[in-house]
Order: C-alpha cells, then sequence, then structure tokens
C-alpha cells in the first residue's frame, strides 16, 4: 500500500515538496534567463539601428518580425504544450532563443534584421507562453499565489541583463556582446533544462471549475489538468478582459524596453550608458514591486493591485516621456515599472483560474502581444509625431487597464 501512495502522488505538492522545489527553482532560472537574454539585446537597439542604417519608421517594421514571430508560435505553442509538455518546450525554446540572440549584430540591413528578428521572436513568445504554463500548474499545486515571484525573477534578468548592456556598451561590439549572451543562456539551459526533463509536471489539487463540466472525482492527473477545460461564454469574456488587461500593460513594457534607451539617448542626449539605465530602473523597480506582489495581493486584493498599479504607471509614464532632463525621465520610468509590477501577473493568475491553462493561453497571447505590438506602433508615431508623445500612449493604456480592473471588479469577484 504505502508504494501504491508513492506512485500515485509522485508530482501532488503535499506528498513531493522537495521536487516541487527543484521545479521551482529551475523555472524561475528560466524567467530570469528570458529577461537577461531580452533586455540584453534592446540595449544594443540604437546600435543595431546605426549599423542597419534604419529609420525610425523602418526600424519599426524590423521589430515587428519579433511580433509576428512571438504571436504566431504563441497560437501553436499550446498545441505543443499538451502533446509533449510544458516542460520540454520549455526547454527547447531557450535554446532556439539562446541561439538567435547573436543574429541581430551580423545584418546590415533592415530587412535581414526583421528576417532574424522573425526566429528570435518565434523563441520569445514560444517559451514565455509554455514556462507560464508550466508555472500555473506549480501555482496550483502549491496553493499559493507565487506568479508574481516568477514574474520578479524576468525583471530581475533584465534589470541584470540591461545594466551589464550599459557597463558593456563602450567596450564590446555589438556581436560581442550578444554572442557573450548565447553562452550564458546555453549554460544554465544545459542546467536548469536537467530539472525540467527529468521531472513531470506537478499534478494540480482539484480546485473549482467556474462553468465548467464537474470533473470525474476519481479521474488520476497526468501533468497537471492539462485536458482542455470546457467553459461558458461568461468565463470566456472574462478571460478576454483579463488578456486585455495583461496587453494594455505589457504593451508599456515592451516600448521601455525597445525606445527607452533611444528617447534618453536621442531626445534628451543622454550618454549611452545613462540611456541604458533607463530600462534598467524600470525593471528594478518592477522587480522590487513583484517580489511584494504576494504580499500585496493579501492585503490589498487583486482590484486594488490593477486600479492603483494602472494609475501609478500612467503618471510615471507621463513625466518619463514629457519630462525636460535626462535624470526626470529616469524617475519616470522607475515609477511606470512599480505601477505595472503585479498588473500582469495578476491578468494572468485570474484567467488561469477561470479557464485552467486554455484561460493563461489566452490571456497570454494577447499580453505578450502587447509587448511585441508595442514597438512598431511606437515607431510608427515617432515618424508621424515625435518619439516622446508616441510614449504617452503607454499612460493612456496603462490607465485604460486601470479602469477596465475597477469597471469588471464585481463581475470578476461573481
Amino acid at each position: 500500500m504505502p508504494k501504491i501512495n508513492k506512485t500515485r502522488t509522485r508530482n501532488v505538492a503535499p506528498d513531493n515538496g522537495k521536487d516541487l522545489t527543484r521545479l521551482r527553482i529551475a523555472l524561475t532560472a528560466f524567467f530570469a534567463l528570458d529577461g537577461f537574454v531580452f533586455a540584453g539585446w534592446v540595449v544594443r537597439i540604437p546600435a543595431i539601428k546605426e549599423q542597419t542604417g534604419a529609420s525610425a519608421s523602418t526600424l519599426g517594421l524590423a521589430l515587428l518580425g519579433v511580433s509576428a514571430g512571438a504571436v504566431i508560435t504563441m497560437t501553436l505553442t499550446g498545441r505543443l504544450c499538451r502533446r509533449f509538455g510544458n516542460h520540454p518546450v520549455t526547454v527547447v525554446c531557450a535554446v532556439v532563443l539562446s541561439l538567435s540572440v547573436a543574429l541581430p549584430p551580423l545584418t546590415h540591413s533592415p530587412v535581414a534584421l526583421g528576417a532574424v528578428l522573425l526566429v528570435f521572436g518565434s523563441a520569445y513568445g514560444g517559451i514565455n507562453v509554455a514556462f507560464n504554463s508550466a508555472a500555473v500548474d506549480l501555482v496550483a499545486a502549491l496553493r499559493r499565489p507565487i506568479m508574481p515571484g516568477f514574474h520578479a525573477a524576468f525583471s530581475l534578468g533584465g534589470m541584470i541583463g540591461a545594466g551589464l548592456g550599459g557597463l558593456v556598451a563602450g567596450s564590446l561590439s555589438p556581436t560581442r556582446h550578444l554572442l557573450g549572451l548565447t553562452c550564458v543562456g546555453l549554460l544554465v539551459t544545459a542546467v536548469a533544462g536537467r530539472v525540467l526533463l527529468r521531472e513531470e509536471a506537478p499534478a494540480a489539487p482539484d480546485r473549482p471549475q467556474h462553468d465548467a463540466a464537474p470533473a470525474a472525482p476519481d479521474r488520476p492527473h497526468h501533468g497537471g489538468d492539462r485536458a482542455p477545460r470546457r467553459v461558458g461564454s461568461r468565463t470566456r469574456v472574462l478571460v478576454l478582459v483579463f488578456g486585455v488587461i495583461a496587453l494594455c500593460t505589457a504593451y508599456g513594457e515592451g516600448a521601455l524596453a525597445d525606445w527607452g534607451a533611444l528617447h534618453l539617448e536621442q531626445d534628451l542626449e543622454a550618454h549611452p550608458g545613462v540611456a541604458a539605465a533607463g530600462y534598467s530602473c524600470f525593471a528594478l523597480t518592477m522587480t522590487i514591486g513583484r517580489l511584494s506582489g504576494t504580499a500585496l495581493l493579501e492585503r490589498l486584493g487583486r482590484t486594488r493591485i490593477l486600479v492603483v498599479g494602472g494609475a501609478t504607471a500612467a503618471a510615471g509614464m507621463l513625466l518619463g516621456s514629457l519630462a525636460p532632463s535626462a535624470w526626470a525621465a529616469l524617475l519616470g520610468f522607475a515609477v511606470t515599472g512599480l505601477g505595472l509590477a503585479n498588473i500582469f501577473p495578476v491578468a494572468i493568475e485570474r484567467a488561469g483560474a477561470l479557464a485552467g491553462p486554455g484561460g493563461v493561453a489566452a490571456a497570454s497571447t494577447l499580453g505578450y502581444g502587447g509587448m511585441l505590438l508595442g514597438p512598431p506602433a511606437i515607431g510608427f508615431m515617432a515618424d508621424w509625431f515625435s518619439l516622446p508623445t508616441a510614449l504617452t500612449s503607454v499612460a493612456a493604456l496603462a490607465a485604460v487597464a486601470a479602469v477596465i480592473g475597477f469597471t469588471t471588479r464585481r463581475v470578476a469577484v461573481a
């Protein structure tokens, strides 16, 4: 009898805490790696822009390669995860992401840049859906709201990647810098990937099914509720609402990542090292906000997090985009990061609680779509108006997220 129990509960949180701890550490490493690689790329965008001779609009079109690759892959990753598992898909995407980040410095035209960014974006979109789905399984198994912690690792990785990028910007060429990111990425994947490939996804404990058909109580779990959950139209609408909230806030993260350094260097005449620090300030405050996210959620609740966070981010981004000095803009970026910190994790968590992994996939696709489609939109608006004016759209969408969070508070609770 004891042997049977050990076999059946191999990946259930109460009986195998050590396995779940290892999975949590490995997933955290992949979140951090994703932020590190992405930030390392974005701080070299000004140098890549000069190398390729791209204008603001053609650079925006090239960056659309990241968006297109990511959105297309996101629509397919859910199926791949159901067939092969969240963990193997995460590892494969991490390898492709690490290899593809070394390609942009090898291009000398906007067309070639857009082509290699299509590959980079495909890997970026795939790994984000895969490890978010794995994180949802782990959150359900642990019965704790730890999703902000994973996204804190992403922000911390972004902060470190941007900070190191600023330090080496004057001494290392983009080619050597991004090749170094490839080496780091492959090393982390080799270490953390072994844990994911060795351990199965945790089986989530039973939880309420919103608008879903009742589950068979004696049905065994295999990999944590991977079967598609049948949901009602009301639940689907709510999932889309949380996806729109994620889109509005992720738009700001993508805009600051791709255009923040250029705004500081081009419009405010900041030193390249100071310009690179813009995204570092944003990532630092976002990391601080997400590290305290679990405690804030328990004290304030999700609605207040959405409303206060959106309003804070809107005010910060108005300062960051319209400030007359680089130091005031850096302060605005920092306030924006603090406001946006927990909105995206809350939106993804709520979508997963409503509709399981399918809800996570839908909300993640909308959210990361906003992150990746935002930068090209900023590029076109910068050509039509100016880059500071274009960046005010980040404040506008953060305010929209706050309004949606407030107006749907009763429906979401119900």
